[in-house]
């Protein structure tokens, strides 16, 4: 086959399928290694593989501190990143979501970062915090490749950096992340915004307050520990996030903890009754 032969069909390819695909192989072993993907209708797996596919299309993957990003690494990302949009119709337009940044910069394991915060009486203190995963607003997403590589193994504790940082993402959508994500149009009955948003609250508010105090008695005073991330209580949109990767990774158990919650993620995930 001549080169202008070749440059000739790789141009109506381009324009006949713009998208490329996952390999199966790849796409199966990538299924196969965590649990929650496994667990997905046939069905829904398939239009996963297509959604990633775009997905990985749009967005350009960095690795840091010498990581070179190979092609599972990418496809395990783009397949948990794009489970919350499982059921939001045309791909194309579904991953307008996520249209506010295109880089995810993957990190071998934890980044160490240097924060300051300034107290009431004015003095600044420096602090060390360790991250596994950063979603900036209207900025790129780093994750640590060790943690979502462990992601297979750490759902039956309703963990996953995946989701958690591109929960952010989507509750960035409506600007700042506040824990209550963009909702749509008649969400749940409601006839308008206001009345969707007192709903969302209505069940969220209680449901944060009360995990609040279960994480201070087990901090302060020995109490049980919660089952969901304790790191959730440090504010609303940290607590929306936590609950929607246990959500995605370990529904029996997150129904069992936060039945309040679950028929309003339902609602904004829009997943099908027959998936309920």
């Amino acid at each position: 086959m001549g080169g202008w032969y070749r440059r000739l069909w790789r141009q109506l390819r381009g324009r006949i399928a713009p998208v490329p695909d996952i390999p199966a192989t790849l796409w199966l072993r990538t299924v196969q290694h965590y649990p929650f993907l496994a667990n997905l209708p046939l069905h829904d797996q398939a239009k996963l593989r297509a959604l990633s596919a775009l997905f990985l299309q749009r967005k350009q993957f960095h690795g840091g501190h010498g990581l070179t990003v190979t092609d599972a690494m990418a496809v395990a990302i783009a397949a948990q990143a794009c489970l919350p949009l499982l059921h939001w119709g045309d791909p194309a337009q579904t991953l307008g979501w996520y249209d506010d940044f295109v880089g995810i910069v993957v990190h071998p394991g934890a980044v160490v970062a240097r924060r300051h915060v300034t107290d009431e009486a004015g003095v600044v203190h420096h602090y060390d915090e360790h991250l596994v995963g950063e979603a900036m607003e209207r900025g790129p997403v780093m994750l640590s490749w060790h943690d979502v590589h462990a992601a297979g193994r750490s759902a039956e504790h309703g963990t996953n950096v995946v989701l958690h940082e591109f929960a952010h993402k989507l509750d960035m959508r409506s600007g700042a992340a506040d824990g209550c994500p963009p909702l749509p149009a008649g969400f749940m009955g409601t006839s308008g915004a206001r009345a969707a948003h007192a709903l969302w609250w209505a069940a969220w508010d209680p449901a944060y307050a009360a995990f609040r105090e279960q994480v201070l008695i087990a901090q302060r005073f020995g109490g049980a520990a919660p089952w969901l991330d304790a790191y959730g209580a440090t504010a609303p949109a940290e607590f929306f996030a936590v609950a929607c990767e246990a959500y995605f990774v370990n529904r029996a158990r997150f129904a069992s903890e936060f039945p309040a919650l679950l028929p309003l993620l339902d609602a904004f995930f829009q997943r099908p009754a027959a998936a309920a």
